[in-house]
């Protein structure tokens, strides 16, 4: 017997999953000092980045959107609520401008980004980043990022 596919389901090639991705965060700067985390998904296909910065169980920044409608940052303590067309257009909180989310998952999986470096590597790639930065009154600001979780579906 042999069982034929319907001609839509070999056509379409299943859609990438996002790539999910946590980390513990230090940082230091003007403004003091402070750990939390910081959570990240991202879809290089449609541009599609949901970034979630949190600290003793509050959410400090929200940052979401995609290609296609734009990009919304919310950062309810310093009274931020922007919006951009395109990712460039938004500052990244504890991390050097980007402009694409594809960009942004290159910084990570490499480590490779203006004033980062890679404090320690796995089989994954970057585990441990630092990055030293101008904050937006031109004020130098450090973070330490320590990978907890990568699903990366390459």
């Amino acid at each position: 017997m042999l069982l034929q596919v319907p001609p839509a389901m070999t056509e379409a090639a299943p859609a990438k999953a996002p790539v999910r991705a946590m980390y513990g965060w230090g940082y230091s700067g003007p403004d003091g000092e402070g750990v939390g985390t910081l959570s990240l998904l991202m879809e290089p296909k449609s541009g599609r980045l949901i970034l979630e910065l949190h600290a003793q169980g509050e959410r400090l920044v929200l940052l979401e959107g995609d290609r296609a409608a734009g990009y919304h940052l919310l950062a309810p303590r310093q009274k931020l609520d922007q919006r951009a067309a395109t990712l460039a257009g938004l500052p990244l909180p504890f991390l050097p401008q980007t402009p694409s989310v594809e960009a942004l998952l290159h910084l990570l999986r490499t480590g490779e980004g203006p004033g980062v470096s890679v404090t320690k590597k796995d089989a994954i790639g970057p585990q441990k980043l630092h990055w030293v930065g101008k904050d937006p009154r031109g004020k130098t600001e450090q973070v330490w990022l320590d990978r907890k979780r990568w699903e990366d579906p390459k």
